[in-house]
């Protein structure tokens, strides 16, 4: 088993933290080429056990409920090939249920080992992101939608299309690329605790924006989980976020950074804060940093919040390291080090909420406009829709989001087009048009707060100064004293004392200013 795992950490540079066998079933699978699914299992199961005594009859029938949840691999294996990927896809979803009912058994049962269930989980969590497909060789190295791209063919592909712009990277499994170590669950645990308010107001920002940004992610060969992952770190999808560094934008920009991939002023207007353009500029820099890292995703990531220089310095010539290695880990700042893996777990739970007791709201995000019928700003707007379709959190934030030219407290003249979702156009023509809500929307709009002037408090009088006094001795000159009691000035104590000429006298005493 030693030898096992050394081989995988030379060839996938996989850091084994906490959980020894988190990634080590789909790895096994991969590496040995075992043919039958339910030997690797048994191969995983043995290499797990942490003891020597017989199981009882309870932990017996856990492990035979994994069992058969793992052998729904073969049978869902067999409906692919079939043509029924439905068929397939419910048949993971099943096995996942049962694994997760187990696992949940096995942590209160006594000689019950958890790892077993976890390595299984985490497998079928990646062969539910189309791992599997028509065609596939369990003993091949071949991965065959990696192969029908390289062919062109993309209609031979296992994923529908969907499927693949959420899952795949240049070809490759975004589910592969996300290795299941501690940074990242320990991220995961965080964005379903603490995090998980920012988590749904990314989801539900990025519903509404969807429209603007996903497409330039889609040209560029990206996974749109990966989208969002940046921006639900980043921003939460706050289209006007602006960080103490100066950072701006929905994914973040430094002013410098933006002006090279074209986010500059249009007009007065910083184009970090347009969706769009910012989500393309995004694409290009995460498209550049993967060649300079010859794919390799976390340091891609890595590159975008500690900067490209650094990265490249601490990773030299060895693009294969991984970004926990010792060498590279220990050398970036702790917000790298927790930026990765949380964008990696945000990207993850994309993909998978319901396997980890997440539920995200449906929302519809068709875009809609409408043009004014009379002056309004967005705040105005924003009080007359009140909860038009069911938002209890109101419309303010979606508002600033798809106009983010206007400023939401200037009023805008009767004809201004303006961006919202396609559901509120009728909301607007029930409510913001005639009627008693834009007269109160704009009452409070208009409210005047009156503004007390400061009062204005009288100068302090300059404060009295005390005297000292000094005796003059052999080559003492006035300037001199004054030197050397670095206080007032020669024409001062000329003047306290009627000193003409600035002459002294030796033993002649002197008053002078005692400073304050």
């Amino acid at each position: 088993m030693q030898r096992v795992e050394s081989e995988l950490r030379a060839r996938y540079g996989w850091r084994f933290q906490g959980v020894r066998f988190v990634m080590l079933s789909y790895a096994v699978v991969r590496f040995m080429r075992l043919a039958p699914f339910a030997v690797a299992i048994s191969l995983l199961n043995a290499c797990a056990s942490t003891g020597g005594g017989k199981p009882s009859a309870k932990v017996d029938a856990l492990y035979g409920q994994l069992d058969q949840a793992s052998k729904g691999y073969e049978t869902a294996l067999q409906q692919s090939r079939e043509g029924n990927p439905q068929a397939s896809q419910l048949t993971l979803t099943r096995s996942l249920d049962s694994l997760k009912q187990a696992a949940a058994h096995c942590g209160n049962t006594p000689g019950c080992d958890p790892q077993r269930f976890f390595s299984a989980f985490d497998h079928l969590l990646r062969l539910k992101d189309g791992d599997f497909g028509a065609g596939q060789d369990l003993d091949s190295d071949v991965d065959p939608s990696q192969a029908a791209l390289a062919a062109g063919k993309t209609g031979a592909a296992s994923l529908p299309q969907a499927q693949r712009s959420v899952t795949l990277l240049h070809g490759q499994k975004l589910s592969q690329l996300i290795a299941m170590n501690g940074p990242v669950k320990a991220a995961l645990e965080m964005w379903l605790t603490q995090w998980r308010p920012q988590l749904m107001d990314a989801w539900v920002n990025y519903q509404y924006l969807r429209y603007q940004m996903w497409p330039q992610y889609q040209k560029a060969d990206l996974p749109e989980a990966l989208l969002f992952g940046i921006m639900a770190k980043e921003s939460g999808g706050k289209v006007h976020a602006v960080s103490r560094s100066g950072a701006s934008g929905p994914l973040q920009f430094m002013y410098a950074t933006g002006m090279r991939f074209g986010l500059g002023s249009d007009s007065g207007f910083d184009m970090r804060f347009d969706p769009a353009a910012s989500a393309r500029a995004n694409a290009e820099y995460i498209n550049e940093q993967l060649r300079v890292f010859n794919d390799n995703l976390e340091l891609a990531l890595g590159a975008y919040n500690g900067g490209e220089g650094r990265m490249r310095r601490t990773v030299g010539d060895d693009t294969s390291v991984s970004f926990y290695d010792p060498r590279v880990y220990d050398q970036l700042s702790q917000e790298t080090r927790d930026y990765v893996p949380a964008v990696l777990a945000a990207a993850w739970l994309f993909q998978h909420p319901d396997s980890y007791n997440l539920r995200f709201p449906k929302v519809d995000g068709a875009p809609g406009t409408v043009t004014l019928k009379r002056p309004a700003s967005l705040s105005e707007l924003t009080v007359c829709l009140g909860s038009a379709g069911g938002m209890g959190d109101g419309w303010f934030r979606t508002l600033r989001n798809l106009n983010p030219r206007l400023d939401p407290q200037v009023t805008q003249p009767a004809g201004t087009p303006l961006q919202l979702p396609k559901l509120l156009e009728k909301a607007y023509a029930s409510r913001c048009v005639e009627g008693p809500w834009p007269i109160l929307a704009g009452d409070l709009h208009h409210a005047v707060v009156p503004v007390v002037a400061a009062p204005v408090e009288p100068a302090p009088a300059p404060a009295a100064r005390g005297t000292s006094r000094y005796k003059v001795r052999r080559g003492d000159t006035l300037i001199s004293i004054v030197r050397k009691l670095h206080c007032s000035s020669v024409q001062e104590v000329a003047e306290a004392n009627g000193l003409k000429h600035h002459h002294l006298s030796i033993g002649q005493t002197l008053k002078l200013p005692v400073c304050r």
